[in-house]
C-alpha cells in the first residue's frame, strides 16, 4: 500500500512537473499595427491678369496687371481679366470686386452684362462683389483652372468731348479673392464672404 501511495505521489509530481514546464514555455499569438499621421498645410492661391494691350510688359507672355487706355466715343477695348487658380491650390470659391468708374458711359454689352454671361452673380449685402457660379449654383473651383471675369468694354458713341474729358483718370478696378471651399457646405455666398472677413 505504501508502495502504491508512493508511486501515485510520484506520478502526480511528474504530471505537475510536465504541466509547469509546458505552461512556462507557452507563447501567445499577438499582432501589432500603428497609424502614422503626416500633416501638410493646404493653400489657396490665385493670380489675376489681363491682356497687355498697352505693351507695358514686353516678353511677359502678353499678360499684364495694369493697362492704360485712351477713351474715344464708340470704341471697344480689350480688357479680359482672368482669375488663374494655381495647380496646387485647394478647391475654392472665387469672388471678384469690380469698381467700374466708367459704367455711365458704357455702350451696349456692358461689363456687368458680360460678367453675368460668364457666371458671375452679385453677392447680397456686399456692394460691387460678385461670386462665380455654374448653372446658378456656387461653383467649387479646382486647381489649375482659369475663370474669365469679362472680355471688353465699349464707350458709347453718344458721349461728347466734354463729357469724355471728365472721365480722365477714371478706372475699372478688378480685385479677385479665393476662399477655401472646405467647411462651407450649405452656406450662401454672402455668408462665405462675411466669414472670410472680406465684408468691409
Amino acid at each position: 500500500m505504501k508502495k502504491t501511495k508512493k508511486a501515485l505521489l510520484l506520478s502526480i509530481c511528474a504530471v505537475m512537473l510536465v504541466t509547469a514546464s509546458v505552461l512556462g514555455t507557452m507563447a501567445y499569438l499577438t499582432s501589432t499595427d500603428e497609424v502614422v499621421n503626416t500633416f501638410t498645410v493646404g493653400n489657396v492661391a490665385i493670380t489675376l491678369d489681363e491682356t497687355d494691350v498697352d505693351n507695358s510688359t514686353p516678353g511677359e507672355n502678353d499678360r499684364d496687371q495694369a493697362n492704360e487706355y485712351k477713351l474715344m466715343p464708340g470704341k471697344e477695348y480689350v480688357k479680359d481679366p482672368i482669375v488663374h487658380v494655381d495647380a496646387d491650390s485647394e478647391d475654392c470659391y472665387l469672388f471678384v470686386k469690380v469698381a467700374n468708374e466708367i459704367a455711365d458711359i458704357e455702350d451696349t454689352k456692358t461689363v456687368l452684362e458680360q460678367m453675368g454671361e460668364h457666371g458671375w452673380v452679385a453677392v447680397d449685402g456686399a456692394e460691387g462683389v460678385y461670386v462665380y457660379t455654374q448653372n446658378d449654383v456656387l461653383a467649387v473651383v479646382k486647381g489649375d483652372t482659369d475663370v474669365t471675369v469679362f472680355d471688353t468694354f465699349k464707350v458709347s458713341g453718344n458721349v461728347d468731348n466734354d463729357t469724355l474729358a471728365s472721365y480722365t483718370g477714371k478706372k475699372i478696378d478688378v480685385t479677385a479673392y479665393a476662399i477655401q471651399a472646405d467647411g462651407f457646405d450649405g452656406k450662401t455666398a454672402s455668408e462665405i464672404w462675411t466669414a472670410a472677413g472680406f465684408n468691409n
